[in-house]
């Protein structure tokens, strides 16, 4: 089962984790309080116009309604008494005309009302545009039978009392319910009015027909059944005293008797129709008082009604604006704690990634260069604490503050295990320098003891084998940090410091020097500059095949010094000239020797003395298919001017006192094919070995690139170069050694003495002179020939 190590969706940066945190719930509330707000307000809002709806149209409609009643009742009475007055008929007509009115004057209120309303409203209106029509057949019937005009009365009072219905369905349930007794109660006063119409056209003649008396007995049952089951149930309050006052009056029980009386009639009725009671003036007298009391609980039960939804409708508008204003204030309060919440969390995780970034980019890197300069190191004060509280993101700054501490810890604890590396690794060297110096002076005794030629090639090769290994334990005071003890104290010609270059390299026949530069190296540079050119020559000779020669050219470039370093190997892929150029532009560290696929510890020592110095030394292809070594030595260490080679000024290059020198001077010299392409001042001429050195031998440069790594075989010499090392023997060659030995010592004697300076004598008891390099003695027989690819680099 893989375990997982971090989240598989991410939404970005834990910022806008936080923003998006913050910012769901606040548009969720928003949402939610913009709906509710809206909601709220459009209710109260459409409350509020139902209740000026109902108060401008349904009013006005049920004050219509009663006065359309009362002219019925009258007009009912003109229709049975012809020869009666008409002065309550016309005044109740102006009546009713005037609540009309009021009525038709709200038609963009009607227009505005809904469908259902506007509807009902618009046929009352209609209906009232021909009530002049059925007033005229009331006057004068000539169209139709009074029954009929009445029954136009009551088809507008039906509408009325619908559109009131109509008006009453609120949006409020309790408004609604509350209207219900209401409607039911102008229902019942309209049952009412119908059956004393039906008496009124019947009283004169005494007598109702069966239609008659059938349409009366259900508007008494229905009538009844309203009362009784919907109004006296539903009031409540006023409303309900008032209700139970009438139906408990004497007028009611009037009412309710006469009711019954001719509801009983019909049991005796025969075919000319039902005869009525005579009871027409306690009906009339009880109808008055029953009619009044009606309309006027009518319009106290519609008034109550609007009232109290005008109630509502402002109570339901004050409570959305204060759930509004609430709810915005609740919806700002999240918003701003939301707000600070998260810039509190960005603000401590801005805080700790700085604090790591500090770490890392500026206290670690302190730390360890303090180390690197040799500082100690206290772990605590390097590593203050980071507090950002206890919870989870301050448990995370004390797992930082552990990780931290660690890393200094480790930190200190590496630099204290590499400094006794390095400490370990520099006394092995000294030591081993030591033995080597000593095993030098002994060899340059013996060289200058004895002159068997024998002898002496065999002394010559411990000699570079020595130099070789003096090299490689410099290489290890030099990665340890230290500077080898030798030193100069006077400017070193480039001549010598080529030679003893080329001195410590073991296929050092195979390099040939060029250079006409008149110039010298400063002492504290010297030692440094030779060891860099020694290890890039024995590179150059270890991955070209010998004996193919190895091209080391000096030259002036304006105030600085260049020297070339040609080998003709296979070369290098561009990536890998762009890679040690790199290694060699920056002070070299011990983690770059740790992480490269092979040990390279000649680039290595050659990029410290590089930095150490300011030299820049960069790889490029030779045109002769190798690779090119540039080493640029800056004018700040270079002396111009001549100097003579192998015998400096007086005062010059001795060692410095207590230097890593041997004991025994080693003079500098051209060793078997070495060349330099000016005349060698060195020391005088002379005859043979008894009479003075012979001439040393010259090796002809060569003149072309070699056609191929690998076409000759390793031990054939070119033509040219066997015949000079079929004429340069051993015995040649010592005879040619001591001859410049002499020469040179000669030489020393004689600029000490032009200078007054007295001579030195070493272990073995010969006098030198005051000034010169410390060189080694170079055999000049050549060793076997060999050539390998450029495949791993010289250690």
């Amino acid at each position: 089962m893989s375990v997982r190590t971090g989240a598989r969706h991410r939404l970005g940066s834990i910022r806008l984790s936080l923003i998006l945190l913050a910012l769901v719930p606040a548009v969720t509330l928003t949402a939610l309080w913009s709906v509710t707000t809206v909601r709220m307000f459009s209710e109260g809002l459409r409350l509020r116009a139902q209740t000026e709806l109902s108060r401008s149209t349904g009013a006005m409609g049920t004050e219509a309604a009663l006065a359309l009643q009362r002219e019925r009742r009258l007009s009912a009475a003109w229709l049975a008494s012809p020869d009666g007055t008409r002065a309550a008929l016309d005044a109740q007509r102006k009546r009713t005309d005037e609540a009309v009115g009021r009525l038709a004057s709200r038609s963009e209120a009607i227009a505005r009302a809904p469908a259902r309303v506007s509807d009902r409203l618009y046929s009352v209106l209609g209906s009232l545009g021909s009530l002049e029509y059925y007033r005229g057949q009331v006057d004068h019937p000539t169209d139709i039978t009074p029954g009929q005009a009445l029954d136009h009365y009551t088809a507008i009072i039906d509408e009325q009392i619908h559109a009131f219905q109509e008006l009453s369905q609120v949006d409020d349930g309790a408004l609604t319910s509350r209207a219900g007794p209401l409607v039911a109660l102008e229902h019942a006063a309209e049952l009412v009015s119908q059956e004393d119409v039906r008496l009124t056209l019947a009283w004169p003649s005494g007598r109702m027909d069966h239609q008659e008396w059938a349409a009366f007995a259900r508007s008494v049952h229905t009538r009844r059944w309203i009362v009784e089951d919907q109004i006296a149930p539903s009031l409540t309050g006023g409303a309900k005293t008032r209700t139970e006052r009438i139906l408990a009056g004497p007028e009611w029980q009037t009412l309710q008797s006469v009711e019954d009386q001719v509801l009983a009639a019909r049991s005796a009725a025969g075919d000319s129709g039902i005869e009525l009671p005579d009871t027409r003036r306690q009906w009339t007298t009880a109808m008055e008082k029953v009619s009044g009391a009606y309309a006027e609980l009518i319009r106290q039960q519609s008034a109550d009604l609007l009232t109290r939804s005008a109630d509502e409708a402002r109570g339901t508008l004050i409570t959305a604006a204060s759930l509004s204003a609430g709810g915005l204030i609740a919806l700002l309060l999240c918003v701003v704690m939301s707000w600070r919440i998260t810039r509190s969390l960005s603000r401590r995780l801005r805080g700790l990634r700085l604090a790591t970034l500090s770490l890392a980019e500026e206290r670690l890197p302190d730390v360890v260069a303090r180390l690197e300069r040799g500082e100690k190191v206290d772990v605590e004060s390097a590593t203050p604490p980071l507090d950002y509280g206890d919870d989870e993101l301050g448990q995370v700054a004390q797992a930082f503050n552990t990780a931290q501490r660690t890393a200094v810890h480790t930190a200190v604890e590496l630099a204290d295990t590499r400094r006794g590396f390095r400490k370990v690794i520099l006394g092995i060297a000294r030591q081993s320098q030591n033995l080597v110096n000593m095993q030098l002076g002994t060899l340059d005794a013996l060289e200058r003891a004895h002159t068997d030629p024998d002898v002496l090639k065999g002394l010559y090769e411990l000699d570079s084998t020595a130099a070789q290994l003096r090299r490689y334990e410099e290489n290890l005071v030099i990665i340890s940090g230290e500077r080898p003890r030798r030193r100069w104290q006077e400017p070193v010609a480039l001549a010598d410091v080529l030679r003893n270059a080329v001195g410590e390299v073991a296929e050092y026949r195979r390099v040939e020097l060029h250079t006409d530069a008149e110039a010298a190296v400063a002492p504290p540079a010297v030692a440094d500059v030779i060891h860099l050119l020694a290890e890039l020559i024995d590179n150059a000779t270890a991955y070209s095949p010998a004996p193919r020669p190895v091209q080391v050219r000096a030259a002036m470039a304006g105030e600085d010094l260049v020297v070339e370093i040609e080998d003709r190997g296979l070369g290098l892929p561009e990536e890998d000239y762009a890679s040690f150029n790199a290694q060699l532009a920056v002070e070299p560290q011990f983690d770059v020797v740790a992480l490269a696929d092979d040990l390279r510890l000649g680039m290595f020592v050659v990029a410290r003395l590089a930095h150490r110095h300011g030299i820049a030394v960069t790889l490029r292809p030779s045109p002769s298919g190798g690779t090119t070594a540039t080493v640029l030595i800056p004018h700040g260490i270079v002396v111009r001017g001549p100097l003579a080679t192998g015998s400096p000024a007086p005062g010059g290059a001795t060692p410095a006192p207590g230097a890593d020198t041997p004991p025994a001077p080693h003079t500098v010299r051209p060793a078997g094919p070495v060349a330099v392409s000016r005349t060698e001042a060195t020391a005088p001429a002379a005859g043979p070995p008894d009479g003075g050195p012979a001439p040393l031998p010259r090796r002809v440069p060569k003149t072309g690139p070699a056609t191929g790594p690998r076409e000759e075989p390793p031990d054939s010499p070119r033509p040219q170069e066997a015949d000079d090392l079929a004429e340069f023997t051993a015995e040649r060659a010592a005879a040619s050694l001591g001859g410049f030995q002499r020469g040179t010592r000669r030489a020393h004697a004689e600029d000490a003495a032009a200078a007054g300076l007295p001579g030195t004598t070493d272990a073995s008891g010969t006098t030198n002179g005051p000034g010169r390099t410390d060189g080694q003695s170079l055999p000049t027989t050549p060793s076997t020939p060999h050539a390998h690819p450029r495949t791993k680099e010289t250690p």
